[in-house]
């Protein structure tokens, strides 16, 4: 419950100020992701670390470690298709997860800006997906 009421500030506040609040943590640059709920339909808007790589933008399905996915990476497999903002820019996006070489070269690419995900790594038996947002072009 506590995490849903940060979450929520954290997202109201990044949304109001265009990322000026909210748009960093630590040396990693936060994104919010919105999307489908897989079982209610409804949009769902989640803060997100992530990092550039050329015109992607990588983002970690860690849940603190925890045993199982978390809903948004639930949502994009139902869904890849969903809404990113960065700073005040929004853009539709597509999902996919990556795999072999490039999930363990984007991964050191995240932990290089938040070392955490290792610690995150250690926590479970899951194979914690790295999932790449490229834009989505009509």
């Amino acid at each position: 419950m506590l995490q849903q009421v940060m979450s929520s500030t954290h997202v109201f506040f990044y949304k109001l100020s265009g990322g000026r609040i909210g748009g960093r943590i630590h040396k990693a640059d936060v994104l919010l992701l919105t999307t489908t709920g897989r079982k209610t339909g409804k949009k769902r808007t989640t803060p997100l670390l992530y990092v550039r790589d050329g015109n992607r933008l990588v983002i970690i399905a860690s849940n603190g470690g925890r045993p199982i996915d978390p809903s948004w990476w639930m949502n994009l497999k139902r869904n890849p298709i969903a809404m990113v903002q960065v700073k005040s820019l929004k853009e539709t996006i597509y999902a996919q997860r990556a795999i072999g070489s490039e999930k363990e070269r984007l991964w050191r690419l995240m932990t290089n800006v938040y070392p955490a995900y290792d610690n995150y790594l250690k926590k479970t038996d899951r194979d914690i997906p790295v999932v790449v947002l490229m834009p989505k072009t009509p």
